[in-house]
């Protein structure tokens, strides 16, 4: 192993935690393996319910979106009005 420095403990940037990886993996065995079952259970449920169980799931199968913010501030003084015009319609027809 390398010598340990500041700044560089842990797991890489981006790499996948692989107790979660192997958790995923046991989860989508037993949903596979047990598919007939839980879709016959899911339709004798209450729409309510069988919501709950599907969102509740959501979380295991589907990454987590990340909220993002613009940051940067637009100085509107410095823009000519042709660029003003250009933000303006851009905004306008989203």
């Amino acid at each position: 192993m390398g010598k340990f420095e500041k700044g560089n403990a842990g797991r890489p940037k981006g790499a996948k935690n692989k107790v979660n990886t192997q958790m995923r993996d046991l989860i989508q065995q037993l949903f596979d393996a047990n598919f007939d079952t839980i879709q016959e259970d899911l339709e004798s449920l209450e729409p309510k319910d069988r919501l709950k169980f599907m969102t509740d799931l959501l979380p295991y199968l589907l990454p987590k979106l990340q909220s993002t913010t613009y940051s940067q501030r637009i100085d509107l003084d410095s823009m000519s009005e042709d660029d003003l015009d250009l933000l303006i319609n851009k905004i306008v027809n989203q």
